[in-house]
């Protein structure tokens, strides 16, 4: 299998611990080719920077000419730059490559040391701004570099949102603000992202340790690296942010001050790492969500309250009621709608065991002692914090839908009872730009969600129930494949499912998961 390719122009770093030799290792981790290209040396070591030496542009610009055939670039990472010429050739060669494939452009700020050492002038500032930041896919900067980029020395004139935004404005698709060298974060290391998909505090426990040279480098590198894997810039940052933490969590010392970071593999499988996502720009984070819970497994999602009562009959007790708002809904129509919550409600309170989830009308299932909702990611969206936060103090139990990385981040803030993985397969029940997740895919949000999962979209038969059931799902839902008569195809169904579950689970090491998005 041919391995994307990434370029890094950036520094090198005589200690080993950021530059080049951090992004290396994230490269490593990822399984992507890095390209290492350098446009300065540094001199410096674990407790301070000696000299820094931009080389000249002659010979910057002879070693991406040397690349350029051979071995063409998926993404670029821009780290340390010497200087405005560099910057002006950099962003020539973006242009100059762009014009035969897209190439995703990380620019990772390096404006000064942690020590205090600037690298960089007001010329390369402007260069940064005028040229490098309107290419920019994704802007990683962190608070103080933000403020510096807009020509604000003092970064506590604006929060990181709002820095987000104004570099968004100035050209960049995507903007990460890093947050991990902040304090008074509750034992959080919060990084802002607002990128085309998603915005919010992308939030992680606090890795503690005093080894965190490269860390900046680390971020940016490994973000560059899952976007030349096909990642949008939204899910591409949660594997970076994983990544890093994983890297922070094995630094090292290696000299008398901070030792390095060290991103290896291993990252994308480890469910402490997955982050969580705020909806909006109050860091609003729940805790794990209740153990104690009856088990999903077949989950029926019909229509009618009709329905509900034919797929207890045959068995089923697990049951979405799903009735769908009309563009011209009336009084009529609302009526009728509580009627098949009210029926829905009392079908299943009758029923030994079974459980309710009521799609969308949260408030309505609220009032008419519904056991649980189920909610899109849009309809949670469009709710205020106040109003996710009475959400959740309800008493409903949560099921959320997601598609992508940072869906399945958001939906774990609220704690979910359980969370929707899908689609899995092909599916035709409704429009969507989402790539299928495949049994790869659901596994991964089986082992890392840190929530029961259940598999939905283009579940059609009893081999698909079972194969979702072997990979770990704590529910598989049934649309289409409930046919006519539930009596009938509910039995294989269940067999299936049971099949499944008694397979052995797959031993193998859980790794990257794969792109759902197309960028």
């Amino acid at each position: 299998m041919t391995r994307p390719i990434v370029w890094s122009i950036a520094g090198t770093d005589s200690g080993g611990g950021a530059g080049l030799a951090a992004d290396q290792r994230a490269a490593d981790a990822f399984g992507v080719h890095l390209c290492p290209v350098v446009a300065a040396v540094t001199a410096q070591n674990s407790q301070s920077v000696a000299r820094v030496q931009a080389v000249g542009v002659e010979l910057l610009e002879a070693q991406l000419a040397a690349l350029e055939s051979d071995m063409p670039p998926a993404a670029i990472k821009t780290g340390l730059l010497g200087d405005a010429a560099q910057i002006e050739l950099v962003a020539r060669w973006i242009d100059r490559l762009r014009e035969r494939a897209p190439v995703a452009l990380v620019v990772d700020p390096v404006l000064g040391a942690s020590t205090g050492a600037s690298f960089a002038d007001d010329a390369a500032l402007r260069a940064y701004r005028d040229r490098l930041l309107p290419r920019a896919t994704l802007l990683t900067p962190n608070r103080r570099e933000a403020g510096e980029l807009l020509g604000a020395s003092d970064d506590s004139v604006a929060s990181q949102p709002a820095l987000a935004q104004a570099l968004r404005t100035q050209g960049a698709k995507a903007v990460c603000i890093t947050g991990g060298d902040s304090a008074g974060d509750g034992g959080r290391a919060l990084d802002w992202i607002a990128t085309e998909h998603a915005r919010g505090w992308l939030a992680s426990p606090r890795v503690a340790t005093a080894h965190n040279h490269g860390t900046g480098c680390t971020f940016a590198s490994s973000a560059a690296a899952a976007l030349a894997l096909g990642f949008v810039a939204a899910d591409a940052l949660v594997l970076a942010k994983m990544a890093t933490g994983h890297a922070l969590r094995a630094g090292y010392a290696a000299g008398e001050g901070a030792g390095p970071v060290h991103a290896g593999n291993g990252f994308a499988g480890d469910a402490s790492l997955l982050p969580q996502l705020s909806w909006g720009p109050e860091p609003c984070f729940a805790g794990r969500p209740a153990s104690a819970a009856p088990p999903l497994e077949l989950y029926a999602i019909v229509e009618s309250a009709d329905r509900v009562n034919a797929v207890l009959a045959a068995g089923v007790r697990t049951v979405q009621l799903r009735v769908k708002t009309p563009p011209d809904a009336d009084a009529a129509w609302r009526v009728a709608l509580r009627d098949a919550v009210r029926r829905s409600v009392e079908a299943c309170r009758a029923a030994a065991g079974a459980q309710l989830f009521v799609n969308d009308h949260w408030r309505l299932a609220l009032e008419l002692g519904a056991p649980g909702v189920h909610l899109g990611q849009e309809d949670l969206l469009a709710m205020s914090d106040d109003e996710r936060r009475g959400l959740a103090a309800s008493g409903l139990a949560l099921g959320i839908s997601s598609h992508s990385l940072w869906e399945l981040c958001r939906a774990r803030s609220l704690a979910p009872r359980y969370v929707a993985c899908g689609p899995v397969w092909p599916t035709l029940t409704k429009a969507m730009p989402w790539r299928p997740q495949g049994l790869h895919n659901l596994s991964w949000w089986c082992a890392m969600a840190g929530a029961p999962v259940v598999a939905i979209g283009g579940i059609l038969s009893a081999a698909q129930v079972e194969d979702c059931a072997r990979s770990g799902a704590a529910g598989v839902c049934a649309v289409r494949a409930l046919g006519d008569d539930p009596r009938r195809s509910v039995p294989a169904l269940q067999q299936a499912w049971e099949r499944g579950r008694r397979s052995p689970p797959d031993a193998g090491r859980i790794g990257l998961p794969r792109p759902s998005l197309v960028p």
